[in-house]
């Protein structure tokens, strides 16, 4: 398992990389605009340090963050998804979103913290049980 970004959500993309950029330091590494889905990830980190990265997520439509929603989730990476999310359901632990698509599932944290994770490499095939599994509550 690797640490791989903590996302942050914010309301004025602009003012959050002033802040985080040009008041804090950090680099940024990588941003996404991703029109279908009306959002832009913009990926950070301090100088000489990648390995741990902050995501800022932009929603286009204005919302108003309340509960911490504006925390997002913590990401790891694992060698193989499906063992992984095997092994949690042994545990007891809830797949909230499976990763039908090889690549990435989400569950929660005791405390309800969204933890996200992600297929080293490039995605797993494709496959049963994890193809057919629906979403359980929020992620």
């Amino acid at each position: 398992m690797r640490y791989l970004h903590t996302m942050v959500r914010v309301t004025d993309l602009d003012a959050s990389l002033d802040f985080y950029c040009d008041k804090l330091g950090l680099e940024l590494l990588q941003r996404v605009d991703v029109e279908a889905g009306r959002f832009t990830l913009v990926f950070l980190a301090a100088p000489g340090n990648e390995m741990a990265q902050v995501e800022l997520t932009y929603n286009w439509d204005p919302e108003k963050y309340t509960g911490g929603r504006n925390f997002g989730h913590l990401a790891y990476e694992v060698d193989d998804i499906y063992a992984f999310c095997q092994k949690l359901m042994d545990g007891g632990v809830t797949i909230h979103r499976p990763p039908r698509d090889g690549r990435m599932a989400f569950v929660r944290s005791p405390d309800a913290i969204s933890i996200e994770l992600l297929q080293k490499g490039p995605a797993l095939p494709v496959k049963e049980p994890w193809a057919s599994m629906e979403n359980i509550g929020e992620w």
